[in-house]
């Protein structure tokens, strides 16, 4: 656990936070937070997709099945947690459902740093189960939000396509899907001709990433003393649950250590880019202090410097005993 808080990019996130906290005048320009943001899609989708094209049918289509299930699940269980014990109102339980059923892509390069730092080997196509991730879940909160809204609400809605539409259509879905594509046509031959760019330096780039999302998160937690200490619970707790189910199943799928670890990793994470961006056009009334709080406060942080390691631990414990 040492080694994961003592890595730059932990070190780098959690001045950001500091930073945030004592008011610094720190910043980064919007542009260079999109190019960085723009960097790693890239990186992960090449690298991913030059990956699945050594890999077989058999290899994937298992723990393709288990990724699937697990955004189509995780957002149902916590729609109802929400409404039940939450006592959060429709649209902000369909919200967090969105959010947590779907994936951080920054959370998961980051998971692929930790193990290469570790010398922990994990299977090359793992970026194309974040990929598979990262929608569907979106599209379940807010339909579960639609069908459990009183009939009576007149508030005019964004038909469900044109949703998905934009979802696909969206920066962090096009480049992932794009990149993806371009690294499985293009095969070894192709990924070596940009590897210089997009291999080497990308533990750099996430450095300077986790730096500004430090800020981000650091500002938002002044949200906390509002939001309550369930969205705390919640967002600490639930993610080590899906954590270990995404582990186990990955384990069953046919992953070894490293690859069941960061299902995981992608199972216990938060949207925090794609899912907001959805739920400001598809459900305005929830409260975006409420899901991107929990997303970028919480669970982030936790997943960043303690949820990591605390998972690979978990994972020794499940498959190696």
């Amino acid at each position: 656990m040492l080694t994961s808080i003592l890595s730059p990019m932990v070190l780098a996130f959690l001045l950001g936070i500091v930073a945030a906290r004592v008011k610094s005048d720190l910043k980064f320009p919007d542009s260079l937070y999109q190019s960085l943001t723009i960097y790693l899609l890239i990186a992960i989708g090449l690298k991913g997709g030059y990956k699945l094209s050594l890999a077989t049918f058999s290899e994937v289509y298992q723990p393709a099945l288990v990724a699937i299930g697990l955004c189509c699940a995780i957002p149902l269980w916590t729609y109802w947690l929400m409404r039940k014990a939450g006592k959060f109102d429709v649209y902000n339980s369909a919200a967090l459902a969105a959010h947590y059923g779907s994936v951080s892509a920054v959370t998961f390069s980051a998971a692929l740093a930790f193990h290469e730092t570790l010398g922990i080997s994990f299977e090359g196509f793992m970026p194309s189960m974040l990929a598979m991730m990262e929608i569907p879940a979106i599209l379940i909160g807010i339909s579960l939000a639609r069908i459990n809204a009183s009939s009576d609400n007149k508030t005019e809605q964004v038909p469900l396509k044109e949703i998905a539409r934009e979802l696909i259509a969206g920066k962090s879905s096009l480049l992932l899907l794009g990149f993806l594509t371009i690294g499985f046509l293009v095969g070894k031959s192709g990924w070596e001709q940009v590897s210089p760019l997009f291999d080497t330096p990308f533990k750099g780039v996430l450095t300077l990433f986790l730096l500004e999302a430090g800020l981000v998160a650091g500002r938002k937690l002044s949200d906390l003393k509002k939001d309550g200490l369930f969205l705390v619970g919640f967002g600490i707790i639930f993610p080590i649950i899906h954590a270990v189910i995404g582990i186990y199943l990955g384990h069953l799928a046919g992953l070894g250590l490293g690859g069941s670890t960061i299902l995981g990793t992608l199972a216990a994470s938060a949207s925090y880019i794609a899912a907001p961006a959805a739920c400001r056009v598809a459900l305005p009334q929830a409260n975006p202090s409420y899901y991107l709080t929990s997303a970028l406060a919480i669970t982030f942080p936790f997943n960043i410097m303690l949820g990591l390691p605390l998972y690979h631990q978990i994972a020794k414990i499940i498959i190696l005993s």
